[in-house]
């Protein structure tokens, strides 16, 4: 039998714990509160108090770009720049615990990942605490690989050594379309090209961690808060990057052996409009853009406005036949220099008799006169409007910047000179991407299709956004288009470089063009010239049409300079794309004389 006097010790026992489970279950509750159920809250209010929280980037990767089969012409990889903490490491080194791995030991580990002396590493430290003892910040190399970053990670020393993510551009291909592609600055901001016309697609968005310090200066588990980085989106160029190598090596080759200052070569895919090569000499590196001068850092073929001379007397040839003032075969009466009636002078290149040229002998020839004499058969308004529509005083839609417009100016302002001069070339200035894309019009039907270098943007979740549709417009009928490609065969097979750029097993089209280049004077300079050559293959059944250029070259000043370049590139643009060769011959040939 239990007595009054044990029974009330026994319950005041009994009471005292049930306060200590309740207080303790109260503590529980409250803690699970905290750390689990509200820690986000706790830990974002923490994060704002004082200097409690550290933030620190996230750095997203810049999207790829690739040619059209996929091949990464430009890229991002993730380097670290290595930071030390030269107060902690004195307060680690003069602490009553000694750190596992002495400084003297560590920074000799260090030296040997980063490529550097021991001695150079203490000597930093050392150097830094004497300007500062409380120093915090000392940085200790820049660029580190992702094994260099593992290796220092895995020493252990978190306490004192900081590394951080950077992402920075690298090209795989070095210079294949270079030009074209553009490069990034020290900040990583796009300064040209694709880089900077494809930003939005390319553009990664950076995240970041947030996180809780302790005393020793370790992250705090559990305190960390991350917003992830998403990568930008990759860009796929029309660019054949095989192709365009192999014509980058002609054009330089062809450019030193020329003695020129530079060159290029254009192809351009008919029924599209895309552009499948841009090749240029002297080439752009992205990656040591320092290697070249600083007016190479863009694409010339789309900055390089210059006058075209007789690769332009096709269109001129093309706007009469369409309107029905002349046919192939129309014939005027040209000596080799003609006194206009409103006191212009226009020169033949050569001297000859007075001929009675058929609109394809003046092309085969390029006779001036003869030119200028079609050329008058159309008003000069209907003209200009012609020299618009095949893309004259118009950038592309490419889009580069620094692109340029070129010259034309309005058919009210043409002289007494300038009315016959712009039937040859002469008096406007276009980009050798203009010129593609107006014989791109002639060898598609006449139907114009605008130049496009982007074919889509996939985003970082694998969303595929193609670029839009090239603008169309007929802007010559069919039957007029089909008479300049004739004609435009007649040149290749009857013209003076017609041996020189056979292209074996094809039929062609092609004219050549020699650009007087200005003084800036108002005047032309003496014996120095632009020199440019166009084609088309087939001329049956057009598939490509190929660009060449050569600035100012000294060999051969004439457009002949450019030939071999000009059959090389053909040659090989037709083994590239296996254009089956042609199986019919030449019609008829033309006369050039009627």
């Amino acid at each position: 039998m239990t007595t009054r006097a044990t029974r009330g010790p026994r319950r005041r026992t009994v009471v005292a714990l049930a306060v200590i489970l309740a207080v303790l279950s109260a503590f529980i509750v409250r803690l699970v509160d905290i750390q689990v159920v509200r820690a986000d809250e706790h830990v974002a209010d923490s994060l704002k108090v004082g200097n409690l929280g550290t933030t620190r980037t996230i750095a997203g990767a810049r999207g790829e770009i690739v040619d059209t089969d996929g091949t990464v012409l430009a890229s991002s990889t993730f380097v670290y720049d290595a930071q030390l903490s030269p107060a902690v490491i004195t307060e680690l080194e003069n602490g009553k615990k000694p750190p596992k791995l002495p400084w003297a030991e560590a920074s000799e580990r260090i030296a040997e990942i980063i490529g550097r002396s021991g001695d150079e590493v203490r000597g930093m430290v050392a150097e830094r605490l004497a300007e500062d003892p409380n120093s915090q910040y000392l940085e200790l190399a820049k660029g580190l690989s992702t094994e260099q970053y593992l290796e220092l990670r895995d020493l252990g020393l978190g306490s004192y050594l900081a590394m951080y993510a950077r992402s920075v551009r690298v090209y795989p291909n070095g210079a294949v379309a270079g030009n074209m592609l553009g490069f990034l600055n020290g900040e990583g901001k796009a300064q040209y090209g694709v880089e900077e016309t494809e930003k939005q697609c390319l553009a990664p968005q950076n995240g970041e961690e947030t996180f809780l310090i302790g005393k020793t200066g370790n992250k705090i588990p559990g305190s960390e808060r991350v917003t992830p980085a998403v990568d930008g989106g990759s860009v796929q160029l029309t660019i054949d990057s095989d192709l365009n190598w192999y014509l980058q090596q002609v054009i330089a080759e062809e450019a030193k052996k020329q003695g020129a200052l530079g060159g290029s070569i254009t192809v351009v895919e008919v029924e599209t409009g895309k552009i499948r090569a841009a090749a240029e000499y002297p080439a752009l590196d992205p990656n040591d853009i320092n290697a070249v001068a600083p007016k190479y850092w863009t694409s010339r073929i789309f900055s390089d406005a210059y006058e075209p001379g007789s690769t332009f007397k096709p269109i001129t040839a093309a706007s009469v036949i369409d309107q029905g003032k002349a046919t192939p075969l129309s014939h005027v009466t040209a000596p080799s220099r003609e006194n206009f009636p409103n006191g212009a002078v226009i020169n033949d290149p050569f001297r000859h008799p007075i001929y009675e040229y058929t609109l394809t002998g003046a092309l085969i020839d390029s006779s001036n006169v003869s030119m200028s004499k079609f050329g008058s058969l159309v008003t000069a308004q209907s003209r200009y409007e012609y020299l618009q529509k095949f893309g004259v005083g118009q950038r592309t839609p490419v889009g580069l910047n620094g692109e340029a417009r070129g010259i034309l100016h309005p058919a009210s302002e043409w002289d007494s000179q300038s009315l016959y001069t712009t039937t040859f070339g002469q008096h406007f200035t276009v980009t050798p991407a203009q010129i593609a894309g107006a014989y791109q019009a002639i060898a598609n039907g006449g139907k114009k299709v605008e130049l496009s270098l982007v074919e889509s943007c996939t985003s970082a979740d694998g969303t595929v956004v193609d670029a839009e549709k090239p603008a169309t417009e007929q802007i010559i009928s069919e039957k007029t288009a089909a008479d300049v490609r004739r004609m435009l065969e007649n040149v290749a097979v009857q013209g003076g470089n017609a041996k020189s750029i056979e292209v074996p097993g094809y039929r062609i089209g092609a004219k050549t063009g020699t650009a007087q280049k200005e003084n800036g004077k108002g005047g032309y300079k003496q014996g120095v010239y632009f020199t440019n050559m166009v084609g088309i293959a087939p001329i049956e059944d057009p598939k490509y049409v190929v660009v060449v250029t050569l600035d100012e070259p000294t060999r051969i000043r004439s457009s002949a300079a450019t030939a071999s370049a000009f059959q090389k590139a053909m040659t090989q643009v037709m083994k590239t794309y296996s254009v089956a060769p042609s199986s019919q011959p030449m019609d008829t040939l033309l006369p050039k004389f009627d």
